[in-house]
């Protein structure tokens, strides 16, 4: 069964949100414990959207891509010392 987008993307953000406080940055596999009963596609495709609509961040290392919260921890430029 498949689960509402707009519920679980409410979902990944609180539970993101809430996790930000004591890690800044998350792997993919973190956000598939916001809801138990979504598929990993699911998460990962709602968690994406999120991105595009500003509400999490991208942060890549160059072989790993986690996923913030804006506002909490480093910013990718202030992490390696680049230059926007």
């Amino acid at each position: 069964m498949a689960v509402d987008k707009e519920e679980l993307k409410k979902k990944i953000l609180e539970f993101a949100t809430k996790k930000a406080k004591f890690k800044s940055k998350m792997y993919i596999k973190d956000l598939y414990k916001a809801d138990s009963d979504a598929k990993p596609r699911e998460v990962k495709n709602a968690a994406n959207e999120l991105v595009r609509e500003g509400k999490l961040e991208f942060f890549s290392s160059g072989s790993t891509t986690m996923y913030g919260v804006p506002g909490f921890g480093k910013t990718e430029s202030e992490q390696f010392g680049e230059e926007e």
